[in-house]
């Protein structure tokens, strides 16, 4: 583990962006932090778990909605201040129900369009 970690170039919080990309389709599914102990413990279980800057603790993708991602592939890029996570994802990434977060479409004249609908009812998953 240690010569991922000399890799890595954590922000001043102690944090890393990680991007969530679909290891079939390659579609971008989320961006969320990741610590070393939420690194460490994706690389060990197999199951992504992420640091929640709201919850100010580690969070496994899933534990709420059962909407987890198992995790495939880990890449760091060349500066090492991002990760991308190639992974399998059951259910929906976006906690509005979408199979993706990246669901808003921007056209060149700045006007914003969405480009996918709900597969769940996030109510159904989290409750109202």
């Amino acid at each position: 583990m240690e010569q991922l970690f000399e890799v890595i170039t954590f922000n001043e919080a102690g944090l890393v962006p990680a991007v969530a990309q679909d290891a079939g389709s390659g579609e971008i599914l989320m961006m969320a932090w990741m610590n070393r102990e939420a690194i460490e413990e994706t690389l060990r279980e197999g199951r992504v778990c992420y640091w929640s800057r709201s919850r100010g603790r580690l969070w496994r993708k899933g534990e709420q909605s059962g909407h987890v991602q198992r995790l495939v592939e880990m890449r760091v890029d060349c500066d090492g201040d991002t990760l991308v996570l190639k992974v399998e994802q059951t259910g929906a990434a976006c906690h509005t129900g979408r199979l993706s977060c990246m669901f808003r479409l921007v056209h060149p004249d700045g006007t914003v369009e969405t480009a996918s609908e709900p597969i769940v009812d996030p109510g159904d998953v989290y409750g109202r």
